[in-house]
């Protein structure tokens, strides 16, 4: 597995890293949730990345790879859900970071987040003051924050953060086009989350409701089925090797609870970027209809 500089953060994390969300669904065994956890490793993916709410997600991080602390970069984030602390405030911060080590049964977070708070909280200096404090006392080594569109400017702007994580693939490039390269000069690391859209393909109609809508609409215009068919990929190859191997992007994390899948995702990215022929057309496509498109919240 390839692994990158995290920009200038001095870390090094794997071109695909492993969103735990679903790993901490009470659906998933203990069992399950561990195998899949250290086949990961295993692998060679050395980012995973979970956060407050996502269940049992940082619990059975800690649980079963405690005992390989030092194989793999954690990725967690915070603001919210605090006990005893008020949502994005200082004790928030100091608070969450605390019980998060807890739960991850770990002495430091290598990268914490802000968790797509609102803008206007980018500014508080006590918050960002907290987050400094934290990363000074050695428990998160990368201040970084989460999030979309103008908080997301108005992060990597600040000079206040070392790494960021934003939605790139297909039909969502507004970060990756607006705003990573600001961050990439600023050396900032850059987590790609959504790389292979919510699989709104799967959808033979538009799934009103349903958390990849936005996704599926905006490839209907864009129109990409023959540039894919002509690499002869499916979409699941075709959106992860454009997401992982984007300008900027250190690693994109897929989150799944099925073992098949993440090998499977692990041979997709062995594979390297698209053919260069592919990311014209897609340029091309993006450039003539998805001006106008934020980023996804």
């Amino acid at each position: 597995m390839e692994q990158r500089a995290f920009g200038d953060t001095g870390l090094k994390v794997s071109v695909l890293g492993l969103g735990a969300g679903q790993v901490g669904s009470e659906h998933l065994s203990e069992d399950e949730a561990g195998t899949l956890l250290n086949r990961a490793v295993d692998r060679g993916i050395t980012l995973i990345d979970t956060a407050r709410g996502y269940g049992l997600s940082e619990e059975r991080i800690g649980r079963h790879l405690a005992y390989r602390r030092h194989d793999f970069i954690l990725s967690t984030k915070g603001g919210y859900g605090a006990e005893g602390a008020e949502d994005w405030t200082p004790q928030a911060i100091r608070l969450g970071i605390e019980q998060a080590l807890t739960r991850l049964r770990s002495d430091w977070i290598d990268i914490f987040h802000l968790h797509s708070c609102p803008a206007d909280v980018l500014r508080h200096e006590d918050l960002l003051q907290a987050l400094d404090d934290a990363r000074s006392a050695g428990l998160i080594r990368v201040v970084a924050y989460s999030g979309e569109n103008e908080a997301l400017a108005g992060a990597i702007s600040s000079g206040r953060f070392d790494s960021v994580e934003t939605s790139v693939n297909l039909a969502d490039q507004f970060s990756r086009r607006q705003l990573l390269p600001a961050a990439i000069e600023r050396g900032l690391g850059v987590i790609a989350k959504r790389p292979i859209a919510n699989a709104a393909w799967r959808f033979t109609a538009r799934p009103v409701g349903d958390y990849a809508e936005t996704y599926w609409e905006r490839l209907q215009v864009l129109n990409l089925n023959a540039v894919r068919e002509a690499t002869g990929l499916d979409w699941d190859a075709f959106a992860l090797r454009f997401a992982a191997y984007s300008p900027g992007v250190h690693s994109a994390i897929v989150g799944t609870a099925n073992i098949e899948n993440l090998e499977r995702n692990v041979r997709l990215v062995e594979e390297g970027p698209l053919p260069l022929d592919a990311l014209t057309h897609i340029e091309a496509a993006w450039t003539e209809h998805g001006l106008e498109w934020g980023g996804e919240v």
